[in-house]
């Protein structure tokens, strides 16, 4: 619900409440966003007179006002919001409120990107339009605001109204001016293996931080952040969160100023951006999803998570449980023959898997990395039946079939390459850089996008294909111009459009060196984006547990995989490999013709524990009790919405001798119900599993699991 009042804007969540009011001279001030609060007439804080800062003629300071998109230049010196070069050559401005329009049922769809939509929930959007007449400039802020829902979604949209050029160099989609107090940043650095890694350190006075990334793809730092109370933890405090909806080069600013004030903007990477807007043209920022929470990280993890499984989601399969697959990658790499594809899909439908997936290496000359990439037509020297004929072969075995393709990547060593050298990115005059021996097409060109999609859809027609696997394998170099990762984002979302429209029925997941391109953009597309080419189970246990903060376990891909692992050689019993995998989107990636008939029966098992427990994973409450990253344990639990069914996991990485193990308290239970353990058949009352709680037997070795599911006793 939005409430105006005299220039005053109430916006009520379910649980929120975010004020905007407007200054005597016309600055969009902010108020207060927080627990919901009663409506009443609320108004900007009076104007403060402050030594060495600058002043309006009505002696007004904006220096240590929080204000909603906050100009450069004139009397605030802080971090802006947006930056342009008007005619003149200078870059103050200077933003005044001019009015609002209030929309029912109605969010904004940025032009060109993924946006929250507004299905069958009840939604406002507001928006305020601010102009600088003098450098002619205007910009219209969205706030869309659910009643269902505890998020603010915010855009903006930049517009030159003068006669003449104006440079935008920087457009941040959401900016927080959060009033004096004492928070801690929360963000997720990390690398290829290890992304996603929970970060946690003080805002303090003085502080300029910049969570950032301009490297295409996102290992090293994640488009998600979170402000929090000092106290706050999983499940108390204070804690605001800002989610990009966005797949390209992206920037989470945290400034506190002298004042002890933190100013958060979050949006498109100012660093190698910008936009030359003509007379009459305009420029729309991605949307940033804003949410807060006073129950903590949990609180805020739960909110976003209805948020993208509901309502940011586009495919059908959001809503329907997941097939169990097979991956053959670990199995063969690019060593495989029709042959042993069908071995392996026989096998595999004897324990109980329904989808098989044929990764790198079915097209072009593709034996090895060095070549082939972009030439998407069957190798029928490994595939004699070809892709359709494998399919079929698949299906009779009473499997699904999937297909792995990367078709924003061409190597030099293709048909495609030496076809069309200028469809890759480069920079006249230079040797463009590879990367894992291939380089990147150039998605701002329609007809190199216009290629991939029809390439892309010629496989998918061709074959029953009902699973791809979307990759992306390397970071972007050689960009020939500021501003051009956003065309290439924006080439990106063209053709997922195409593709994911014109296959409505096909479950698609996204990839990129596993969890390159981790982010809400791609959620929107996707439904489950492959977490991390790590797939050794302690090292799962930290990346599934941070990326479960700011995504919902049913985007974490999760799959068992051999020993000694591939990735880092740890051993980890398959017991172990199955249970944390079951918290995500559950399959296998191993030859499971290699493996023992007590190894087949011990994987029957699993497939029908997780064939009972997809649909909680997908549709549940997370919690996350004893994390990883400051115990010896990891434990997390999945609770249904209406509190009947649980799935507990506990894991312990190294074994301590001459020790007894701490009681677990579980989270989210009815209190006043009993529990059955369905595995033991023994029965604990809601309170004395949450306030109580229950020892793990735990075996005596190292990097060891357990888990209950429990169903409430009616």
């Amino acid at each position: 619900m939005i409430l105006e009042n005299n220039g005053t804007f109430h916006l009520q969540g379910k649980n929120i409440s975010y004020i905007i009011a407007v200054n005597s001279e016309g600055d969009p001030v902010h108020v207060y966003y927080g627990k919901k609060l009663k409506d009443r007439a609320y108004s900007a804080p009076a104007p403060r007179q402050l030594a060495m800062t600058a002043y309006s003629e009505n002696n007004i300071t904006l220096e240590c006002v929080c204000q909603e998109y906050p100009s450069y230049g004139y009397n605030d010196l802080r971090k802006p919001a947006y930056s342009v070069k008007n005619v003149s050559g200078n870059c103050v401005s200077q933003l005044r409120y001019k009015g609002f329009r209030i929309k029912e049922n109605f969010a904004p769809l940025i032009k060109g990107m993924p946006s929250v939509f507004v299905g069958d929930k009840s939604v406002q959007t507001l928006e305020l339009t601010l102009a600088d007449d003098i450098a002619g400039l205007t910009v219209v802020l969205s706030y869309t605001v659910f009643d269902e829902y505890d998020v603010i979604l915010r855009s903006a949209e930049i517009i030159n109204i003068s006669n003449s050029d104006i440079e935008l160099d920087s457009a941040y989609s959401a900016s927080l001016d959060i009033a004096k107090g004492d928070y801690d940043l929360i963000y997720f650095p990390g690398a290829w293996l290890r992304e996603r890694e929970f970060t946690r350190c003080s805002i303090t006075q003085g502080m300029k931080f910049d969570v950032s990334n301009a490297r295409g793809i996102s290992h090293c730092i994640n488009p998600f952040i979170m402000v929090a109370e000092k106290n706050a933890d999983e499940d108390k405090g204070g804690v605001y969160s800002f989610s990009l909806v966005y797949s390209g080069n992206h920037s989470s600013s945290v400034e506190c100023d002298q004042y002890g004030n933190i100013r958060v903007q979050q949006g498109i990477n100012p660093f190698m951006f910008k936009r030359t807007l003509g007379s009459g043209e305009s420029f729309a920022t991605p949307q940033c999803i804003v949410c807060y929470s006073d129950n903590g990280i949990g609180g805020i993890s739960r909110e976003l998570n209805d948020v993208y499984r509901e309502n940011l989601c586009r495919s059908k399969w959001a809503h329907m449980d997941r097939p169990i697959l097979i991956n053959n990658w670990e199995a063969t790499y690019f060593n495989f023959t029709e042959e042993k594809l069908i071995s392996i899909a026989k096998q595999a439908k004897e324990v109980g898997v329904e989808l098989f997936v044929l990764d790198d290496g079915w097209f072009g000359q593709r034996n090895d990395d060095f070549r082939g990439l972009g030439d998407w037509f069957v190798n029928t020297e490994k595939l004699p039946s070809g892709i359709d004929g494998l399919a079929r072969r698949i299906n009779e075995e009473g499997l699904k079939f999937g297909l792995w393709f990367e078709p924003e990547m061409v190597n030099p060593d293709s048909d495609l390459y030496r076809a069309h050298p200028d469809w890759a990115i480069s920079v006249p005059g230079r040797v463009p850089a590879l990367s894992r021996n291939q380089l990147i097409l150039d998605l701002s060109r329609d007809d190199v996008c216009d290629y991939v999609i029809n390439a892309v859809c010629s496989i998918l027609k061709s074959a029953n294909i009902e699973y791809v696997k979307w990759d992306m394998n390397r970071p972007m170099t050689d960009m020939p111009y500021e501003g051009y990762n956003h065309d290439y984002t924006l080439g990106f979302y063209k053709i997922m459009d195409a593709i994911t429209g014109a296959f409505p029925d096909v479950l698609f997941e996204g990839c990129s060196s596993g969890g390159g391109r981790y982010d809400a953009g791609v959620l929107a597309y996707m439904p489950q984006i492959w977490t991390s080419d790590n797939s050794d189970a302690v090292a799962r246990l930290k990346i599934q547990y941070s990326t479960s903060i700011g995504y919902p376990v049913s985007a974490i891909s999760a799959h068992v995989t051999a020993v000694p692992n591939h990735q880092n050689g740890r051993v980890t019993s398959l017991k172990m490999r199955g249970d944390t995998a079951y918290a995500g989107v559950f399959g296998y990636e191993l030859d499971i013709t290699k493996m023992s008939g007590e190894e087949h029966e011990d994987i029957k098992r699993q497939i029908e524990v997780n064939k009972g427990l997809r649909t909680l994973m997908r549709t549940g409450d997370f919690y996350r009790i004893l994390s990883p990253y400051e115990t010896n344990y990891c434990s997390w639990e999945m609770v249904s919405k209406d509190k009947s069914e649980v799935f507990f996991y506990a894991a312990r990485i190294l074994s301590v001798g001459n020790t007894i193990e701490a009681k677990i308290r579980l989270k989210g239970l009815d209190a006043d119900a009993d529990y059955l353990d369905t595995a033991t058949g023994k029965k604990y009352g809601g309170d004395e599993l949450m306030y109580c709680g229950i020892e793990p037997e735990f075996e005596t070795r190292d990097f060891d699991s357990y888990t209950m599911i429990l169903k409430k006793i009616d």
